[in-house]
């Protein structure tokens, strides 16, 4: 279920500042939002897996703590990343 090195490597390289910039909030929420992507594939086939589901909601919470944090530090960002990764908002 967890994202391969090549996975995070391709995210890095297209959110990151640099190819080896993993701890910018934009690489941060590009990969909080792949992993959710990959939990909810994983829950239409186990529903019952009520354990997963609380790490899911977790990263939920984390990503949605990282995009306030960028929508009140560069809005502009904000409004580019949620375009990017196709989020409601």
């Amino acid at each position: 279920m967890a994202l391969t090195v090549q996975q995070k490597a391709e995210i890095v390289a297209k959110y990151g500042k640099t190819p080896t910039d993993t701890g910018s909030t934009e690489v941060q929420i590009a990969l909080l939002t792949a992993e959710i992507n990959q939990l909810n594939a994983h829950f239409a086939v186990h529903k019952h897996d009520f354990h997963s589901r609380r790490g899911l909601m977790t990263k939920v919470g984390q990503r949605r703590s990282l995009l306030n944090y960028l929508q009140k530090k560069d809005f502009k960002a904000y409004q580019a990343l949620i375009a990017s990764l196709g989020l409601r908002k």
